[in-house]
């Protein structure tokens, strides 16, 4: 039993911050691969960031400079710190986790077995 619950998305105005936060319970290990990813009206789902094991993330280039990934293995938890949101940040965000160990995260939804529920973020210009 897996439960990724997520927390902190809602409206900001185009330049403003949000923070997003998930919560990991359940049999996903603290160093399995985490991501973020994002879903706008009509499209496909992407992923905007990720972090592996060792700590070290990556983050898709159009929010690259902007969202910054962190995880908190003590508690299984992991952040997404959004900055200078612009409108098409906008999206359903969903936290997502490998279950299993790789060092090489996925980039793509096929890779990762659980996922939260999502959480709006809304940006208006």
């Amino acid at each position: 039993w897996v439960q990724l619950l997520e927390s902190g998305g809602g409206s900001v105005q185009a330049g403003g911050s949000l923070r997003l936060s998930c919560e990991v319970t359940g049999a996903v290990d603290s160093t399995y691969c985490k991501a973020w990813f994002r879903q706008a009206p009509g499209k496909t789902r992407e992923v905007v960031a990720f972090v592996d094991p060792d700590g070290d993330t990556s983050a898709a280039d159009s929010v690259k400079g902007r969202f910054t990934i962190s995880k908190d293995d003590s508690s299984n938890t992991v952040v997404l710190q959004m900055n200078d949101l612009k409108s098409e940040d906008t999206g359903i965000y969903f936290c997502a986790a490998h279950g299993f160990w790789t060092r090489t995260c996925g980039t793509t939804t096929v890779y990762y077995n659980y996922w939260g529920q999502g959480t709006q973020v809304t940006v208006s210009s």
